[in-house]
């Protein structure tokens, strides 16, 4: 084997072996990729299937929707307006009705492969489009380089373009958002893809994907004619799809190359000269795969996988041709990958290739695995996943990854109530039916409140009594099958309601279950403690006995009148919930409810709430939400008439990432501080 000259076939075995269980370790195995990957498609299709004809659409796309978790990966998401289609040429329109859809027209007619200009055939609502359209030819275009300006800031403040999207920080994780268009029907330009797939994927996988259509994103080819108005084909939606079709040894020589790009590629160049991205490793798998150039992808196979793909990496880098997957003519190095840049970079990839595998040693995240199988040669690797991983390991995963609810708004709550009835009598995999739970449970939970505030006003004693006893009904059932959290939107309704003991003893039931040693808060867990007290237990079990997580308000719905100036800053900046620490919440609560029964507990509620504002490290009060933790902190202290800890504590909050766009309402409450401080 003349790509391994340095290796015996068995030690190359032992070796793949050794970094498929690294890789597992790194990437994940392949039941918490699953998890990872169903929790967000149920939580996407229920969200697409409730959304109105005129809302924005988003879709969690990128390695993240993949199904990675590596440290530093970007999060990508993308957004469209759910009323407007693209079409690929006129008799395609008769599917629409024009009254409520926008129509526009892909014309490629001029365009480079894989690129097109967007015609808009009907008026648009959205100003954003509007203001984006230019004359060309007597017809009216959408320019990519104008939307692209409009929409970059729309969803994180003051974020900078990059290629087609808006990106940013969002305390330490990267994201890029892309606003763009959706297409029902597959391009043209991309049907030899179709005629290609023999091998992979599976008939069934090229059907769906076909029937899905495709994207249109705001960046124009840079040697196009018409560079500022064209579109990019996005085929994220097919690749995600493709990803998901990889079998785990697949999907883990992927995330090999990843990264073995970033450790090692990318590592050895200067910052400038980055010319590789993750987009082309990727771009090697898929034809690797359908190239059928390995006979089996397995674990004692992955580093030949590995290679196979290097090799087609540095024969594209020498050729300077890397053929998009879906449309070959789209030479996605062209602009990028020549010249000397080309040259520098076909040397540096060619004396890698001339070390042989000894190159991933030089991968920090590799290197080590490596190792272990040139010093123990002949020991036994069990690559058998289902040994890999505890239990525990499995739930700390799902409750992450099904706690990602902050965008499921609830403006249409039968709507949603319907489409999980349809979705629970149809067959579903465990975690997606943890998921729908969940989802459940924040849907009881916003109705219960959506309810009691409509009928608050009628003042009509039976039907504000109906209500009441809807809503608690609705509470309780959110939390018999939710987490102990659950517990305190009960609470919440309670203090509302003004039923202060009442609220007040749940809250104390719910103290002593989040005091429990085995509680799972976030990523803590005491493991031993935890598989002790409720391993092989049913999950519902387990929710409602040891999983907590933060209080998730919907800003559209008042369930706490102390909390309203944060709920409507909020919602001017376009942030749709507050996502409040559950300790937090839980001695807001508290100090809230015994200002009406008892004060000097009331104030060691707040004594608790200070506490936690000043000495957590990050373990109960999450950096990322320190903003609201400090403003409610500031609140309590407001309400007791200590004006000075409250303006420090608003301050506070002003100096922490602002998450939750609350500054204007944290602005209001140091004025009215100042104010009302008496003068020297």
């Amino acid at each position: 084997m003349e790509s391994f000259p340095h290796e015996t076939y068995e030690g190359l075995q032992n070796m793949s072996e050794s970094v498929f269980v690294g890789l597992c370790e790194i990437v994940g195995t392949s039941q918490q990729v699953a998890i990872r990957r169903e929790t967000v498609d149920i939580r996407e299709m229920v969200r697409r299937q409730v959304a109105p004809n005129d809302e924005v659409i988003k879709m969690v796309s990128g390695s993240i929707r993949e199904g990675f978790r590596l440290k530093g990966s970007d999060r990508d998401i993308m957004f469209w307006p759910n009323d407007h289609r693209v079409i690929m040429d006129m008799s395609q329109s008769e599917y629409y009705n024009t009254a409520s859809t926008t129509l526009i027209l892909s014309d490629n007619s001029e365009s480079p492969p894989g690129f097109t200009l967007l015609q808009l055939l009907t008026p648009t609502t959205i100003e954003e489009v509007h203001s984006a359209c230019v004359r060309m030819n007597a017809r009216v275009y959408i320019s990519s380089s104008i939307y692209r300006q409009l929409t970059c800031s729309s969803v994180f403040p003051n974020s900078s373009e990059h290629g087609p999207c808006g990106s940013g920080v969002v305390g330490t994780v990267e994201y890029d958002t892309a606003h763009c268009f959706v297409c029902d029907f597959w391009p043209l330009s991309a049907s030899s893809w179709i005629d290609r797939c023999h091998s992979w994927p599976d008939p069934e996988v090229v059907h769906d994907i076909v029937r899905n259509g495709c994207h249109f994103v705001a960046i124009g080819h840079p040697l196009g004619p018409n560079e500022n108005v064209a579109w990019r084909i996005s085929f994220s939606l097919a690749e995600y799809k493709l990803v998901y079709s990889m079998n785990h040894s697949q999907f883990l020589t992927y995330g090999l190359l990843k990264l073995f790009l970033k450790e090692v590629i990318n590592h050895q160049l200067e910052e400038t000269n980055k010319l590789l991205c993750s987009y082309h490793m990727k771009t090697t798998v898929f034809w690797a795969i359908q190239q059928n150039t390995l006979p089996h992808w397995c674990p004692q196979n992955l580093l030949a996988g590995f290679w196979v793909c290097f090799k087609l990496l540095l024969k594209w880098v020498s050729e300077g041709v890397c053929p998009n997957f879906f449309i070959p003519q789209n030479n996605m190095f062209l602009t990028k990958v020549y010249g000397p840049a080309q040259n520098r970079l076909f040397l540096q990839l060619h004396e890698l290739y001339k070390k042989g595998l000894a190159c991933l040693l030089q991968s920090s995240s590799i290197r080590a695995f490596i190792i272990y199988v040139l010093y123990n040669p002949r020991l036994f690797i069990c690559t058998d996943e289902r040994l890999m991983r505890s239990e525990v390991d499995y739930d700390v995963e799902l409750v992450k990854e099904t706690s990602y609810i902050a965008e499921s708004r609830t403006n249409s709550p039968n709507k949603y109530i319907h489409i999980i009835e349809q979705l629970v009598e149809s067959p579903l995999t465990h975690y997606q039916a943890v998921m729908l739970q969940r989802l459940t449970a924040f849907i009881f939970q916003s109705i219960s409140f959506t309810l009691h505030n409509e009928y608050i006003h009628t003042g009509v004693n039976k039907q504000m009594y109906i209500a009441d006893k809807q809503s608690c009904q609705l509470l309780k059932l959110a939390a018999k099958f939710g987490r102990v959290s659950d517990m305190l939107y009960i609470a919440m309704y309670y203090y509302k309601t003004l039923r202060y003991r009442e609220a007040l003893s749940v809250i104390e039931m719910t103290k002593v279950k989040l005091a429990q040693p085995y509680l799972i808060y976030r990523h803590l867990v005491d493991r031993e403690r935890y598989t002790e007290a409720v391993g092989g237990q049913s999950w519902s079990t387990k929710m409602r006995q040891a999983v907590a997580w933060d209080i998730i308000l919907d800003n559209t719905i008042c369930c706490i009148s102390e909390l309203i100036p944060e709920q409507q800053s909020a919602l001017q900046n376009r942030e749709p919930t507050l996502c409040i620490p559950v300790f937090v919440m839980l001695h807001f609560l508290e100090f809230l409810c015994y200002r009406h029964i008892d004060t000097p507990l009331s104030q060691a509620a707040l004594d608790e709430l200070q506490v936690l504002a000043h000495h957590d490290q990050g373990l109960y009060v999450p950096d990322l939400l320190r903003d609201i933790s400090w403003e409610i902190l500031g609140i309590c202290q407001q309400i007791t008439g200590n004006l000075q800890a409250a303006l420090y504590s608003y301050q506070q909050s002003l100096t922490q990432y602002p998450l939750h766009r609350i500054q204007t309402a944290t602005h209001r409450r140091i004025h009215d501080v100042v104010q009302s401080t008496p003068h020297q």
